[in-house]
């Protein structure tokens, strides 16, 4: 899961960075707002992590433009200001959720995770098609009852995948959600990763590639 963190504080910052890195999140961290509005307009993320108290832009100004923009992502606000009326014009405002500082950053986690499954209609952490099922809590992936050890960008790209199973996935959208944006990566990077993945599911006909177009996931007997 990709995220945008927004905190102009050094030790918070770093410190989010890194827990929801060992969590299993990519981060990408900056400290203004109007280079959390750039990234925005350069890349996609999943989530959004938004300080308030931001040297040049209040954190609220970064939420209008948001979604005056159209963009959908979750976003929770982090904040040391615990007034009931903040809160409640901040969520009415576009914000989905919000924790106080200071936070514990496996609630922080577990919160992103929720925010991103509600938005894509999961209600559950598992994801399943035919015999192989990934929980995104864990990050744990079984074919029937056998776990099988992925790499962290094979997990993003079964991922990919089993969100929309029998879905025709672009190389472009894959790429975007196996690599975030990498821009050091081999031309053939991808079909490096599909191969890896195809023999660790045990049926190479699981992941069809559809010429010209991209890549499906049949349904897994």
């Amino acid at each position: 899961m990709h995220v945008l963190l927004v905190e102009d504080d050094n030790l918070l910052g770093q410190a989010a960075e890194i827990g929801l890195t060992d969590r299993g999140f990519t981060v990408s961290w900056v400290r203004t707002g109007a280079a959390a509005i750039a990234e925005l307009n350069r890349h996609e993320f999943e989530a959004m992590v938004l300080d308030l108290g931001l040297p040049d832009l209040d954190g609220s100004r970064v939420l209008a433009a948001t979604r005056k923009k159209g963009l959908t992502l979750p976003i929770l606000i982090l904040t040391a200001r615990d007034q009931a009326n903040d809160i409640v014009h901040h969520l009415d405002n576009g914000a989905d959720d919000y924790m106080t500082k200071p936070f514990d950053l496996n609630e922080l986690a577990a919160r992103l995770r929720a925010l991103v499954r509600r938005q894509r209609g999961y209600v559950s952490a598992e994801l399943k098609a035919g015999s192989v099922s990934l929980n995104l809590n864990t990050r744990s992936v079984k074919v029937a009852t056998e776990e099988i050890n992925l790499s962290r960008r094979e997990f993003e790209l079964l991922k990919a995948l089993m969100l929309a199973p029998d879905h025709v996935h672009s190389r472009d959208k894959l790429e975007l959600a196996v690599f975030q944006g990498d821009q050091d990566i081999e031309s053939n990077a991808l079909e490096v990763h599909i191969s890896h993945l195809r023999k660790k599911l045990g049926h190479k006909e699981w992941i069809e590639t559809i010429r010209g177009v991209g890549y499906r996931l049949k349904c897994a007997g």
